[in-house]
């Protein structure tokens, strides 16, 4: 690999099969499904497919969050999508979400399936769907969705920037590393002056803005990503840290975030979830050793 220092970039960008290190076998430069695959279909309405990442597990807290509020609509099957293996780019998956990115959702409730891709559209959809989550006052909810848009255009720094160069890239880069932690820290500094003002995003009300953020920068502070903790100093950040405790300690998170995880600890780990009762066999299986 030639040494960043040296690169030139020629006139017209050629794609290299195999340049881009750990993620090479699934990046490409095009869209659309490379193979047919017929996506299992379950009992329940709302049909998840779907890899425990962050973006995943704003859905599946959502999800958890809407059943512990006592709505049996919002009962669900996770289907686990292996992007390692390429099955975002199967036939059916691509049919939902064009993007061949995690999460993808059916909504099979109605006469007419609706289909419902990216992980922010997914959480405003089963917020109205419910109501739940998302205040109707408007300067409220206007906080809560600029918080919730906030997490979407700002994650790409920490995932595809900052995770991707400090965890990820085939060769160490200082500059892409320095450049994106800075603005990973700034992010955690907007955040946590917020929280220093409010007890959550949105204001004194859990939203949908907190189960956005909270897999990605309170996945963070608690040190569960990119085993980058130490290097940005998150205890720093008291206000942080207290909010993803906050949100933690909420059964309802702590089973969204067991849901389609295949990384940690086994016990840690609900593959596939299609009854809630699949979280009471999680909990035996781990008393009893199995």
């Amino acid at each position: 690999m030639t040494n960043s220092s040296e690169y030139t970039p020629p006139a017209v960008w050629t794609w290299k099969q195999g340049n881009g290190g750990r993620f090479a076998n699934i990046n490409r430069p095009i869209a659309g499904a490379t193979h047919e695959k017929v996506l299992p279909v379950g009992k329940h309405p709302l049909q998840l497919y779907s890899l425990g990442t962050p973006n995943g597990v704003k859905v599946t807290v959502m999800l958890e969050e809407l059943l512990a509020l006592g709505h049996s609509g919002a009962e669900y099957d996770a289907w686990l999508i292996k992007i390692g293996d390429g099955d975002q780019f199967g036939s059916d998956f691509v049919a939902i979400n064009p993007n061949s990115k995690i999460p993808a959702l059916l909504d099979r409730s109605g006469p007419k399936p609706i289909r419902v891709f990216e992980s922010g559209a997914i959480l405003v959809y089963l917020a109205e769907k419910f109501g739940a989550f998302l205040p109707t006052e408007p300067a409220a909810r206007a906080e809560c969705l600029s918080w919730l848009f906030w997490q979407m255009g700002s994650a790409p720094y920490l995932g595809g920037g900052f995770g991707h160069f400090y965890a990820y890239a085939p060769v160490k880069i200082e500059y892409a590393i320095d450049r994106f932690a800075m603005e990973t820290k700034r992010q955690l500094d907007v955040l946590d002056r917020r929280l220093a003002a409010s007890e959550y995003l949105g204001g004194g009300d859990y939203t949908i803005a907190d189960i956005a953020v909270w897999p990605w920068y309170g996945g963070l502070a608690k040190g569960w990503l990119y085993g980058a903790a130490e290097f940005l100093q998150v205890q720093d950040y008291k206000n942080v840290q207290r909010w993803a405790d906050q949100i933690g300690n909420r059964p309802a998170a702590r089973r969204g975030r067991m849901v389609n995880r295949v990384q940690g600890e086994l016990s840690s780990q609900l593959h596939e979830r299609h009854d809630a009762a699949d979280f009471d066999t999680k909990t035996q299986d781990k008393l009893t050793g199995g």
